[in-house]
């Protein structure tokens, strides 16, 4: 039976003996001379295992990351011209839902750039995802009782009993977020068409 202690005291000798340049110059890997045969490895040895293109940092091609940035920075700049009004119902679902896609676009952007190592484009996906999830929290904080419910942003999900805006007085929600008039207002005296009850100027 082999006595480890003294083995590894041996070896810890060896190793006192040597300097430290020659310790690294025998560590260093000799390029086998042209023509010499490649040394191959004993019949029962593993094998290394090979890494696939898509693990190795940088492997693939570094334009397919960018189109995915300018994806991402599409449907983020698209958010500011979201075409219904998102104060309740299905419009504000569809629109939280938007913003929450556009904040998956970044980080789905980001780990391309990422892996290819380009940093402007990495920041660009960072902003993305950010503005996403900001625009985001803007509509569901009030929603939930952590900000403060104000008439754009009121603190219910539904339409039901939701007020007109302050703004648009004769534009109520639907239950569906829909707008719709509300009753006409009375014209002032002297601006209906003759024969109506008013009086011409």
């Amino acid at each position: 039976m082999t006595d480890w202690d003294k083995e590894l005291a041996k070896i810890d000798k060896q190793l006192a003996s040597i300097s430290d340049d020659e310790l690294l110059k025998s560590a260093q890997p000799v390029a086998p001379a042209k023509g010499a045969p490649a040394r191959a490895l004993p019949a029962g040895a593993p094998k290394a295992p090979a890494l696939p293109a898509a693990t190795v940092p940088g492997a693939g091609k570094p334009w397919l990351s960018w189109a995915k940035v300018l994806v991402a920075v599409g449907a983020a700049a698209g958010l500011m011209f979201w075409p219904w009004p998102a104060r309740c119902g299905a419009p504000l679902i569809g629109f939280t839902a938007a913003t929450g896609g556009v904040a998956l676009l970044g980080l789905w952007s980001a780990l391309g750039t990422w892996r290819h190592r380009l940093g402007l484009a990495h920041v660009a996906s960072l902003l993305v995802t950010a503005w996403g999830l900001a625009l985001g929290a803007r509509e569901v904080l009030p929603r939930v009782g952590y900000a403060v419910p104000t008439a754009e942003r009121p603190g219910q999900w539904s339409c039901d009993g939701l007020p007109a805006m302050p703004g648009n007085p004769g534009v109520t929600p639907g239950a569906d977020g829909s707008t719709s008039p509300g009753p006409a207002s009375p014209a002032p005296a002297g601006l209906l068409p003759p024969g109506r009850g008013g009086t011409t100027l």
